[in-house]
């Protein structure tokens, strides 16, 4: 992949990190029940934008002939830009930053937070595979499926951890479940692993 392809992945997944660095402020912010449900709006915009975010993309892999370099690219730059943003939200409103904190104190790498990562990477699959045959539906509730289940997403994770200006390895455990829960959603729901025969 050239060079000006690689910059253009990653001003995608930038511009993801941002409408999911909105959802996660929100949700930081004024908790539950109504932070869940207005955090849907970061996955809505990423799906309607077609921006990059890792977790939404990376249970289509194969489905749309993604490159294992394009799918890192895109996990790095919303990792980068995911923290960048979360530091911006701690300098400015001391209440994400004391929620963020609290939150991230519950993080540990365990083989629980890698089962909570992967079953969040089964829901984004189906949130978005569900998005792409035309009903936003899949997003609307998925999304705050996932956070009430207490189920752990990468990005908004690195973004929560960006507010407290801290560094935690199971971010990166995160990610690795997130992928492995999306891939084996896919796995088991995509028709197009096993496609019918034509008559």
């Amino acid at each position: 992949m050239k060079f000006k392809n690689y910059v253009r992945v990653a001003r995608l997944a930038a511009g993801a990190s941002l409408l999911i660095g909105l959802g996660d402020y929100i949700l930081l912010k004024i908790g539950t029940p109504i932070g869940p449900l207005l955090f849907a709006f970061g996955l809505l915009g990423v799906c309607v934008l077609k921006l990059n975010l890792f977790t939404g993309k990376c249970g289509f892999l194969f489905e749309d002939n993604l490159k294992i370099s394009e799918l890192i690219t895109i996990l790095i730059a919303n990792l980068i830009a995911g923290y960048l943003l979360g530091a911006i939200f701690g300098l400015i409103d001391v209440d994400v930053f004391n929620a963020a904190t609290a939150k991230v104190s519950g993080w540990d790498f365990s083989a629980e937070f890698f089962l909570k990562s992967a079953l969040c990477g089964v829901i984004m699959y189906l949130a978005v595979a569900i998005y792409r045959k035309g009903s936003p539906l899949g997003i609307l509730l998925g999304v705050p499926l996932f956070i009430f289940c207490g189920f752990q997403h990468s990005i908004a994770n690195v973004i929560t951890l960006g507010v407290t200006l801290g560094l935690d390895w199971s971010v990166l455990l995160c990610a690795a479940g997130n992928f492995v829960g999306a891939l084996a959603a896919w796995g088991l729901c995509s028709a197009t692993i096993l496609p019918d025969k034509k008559a």
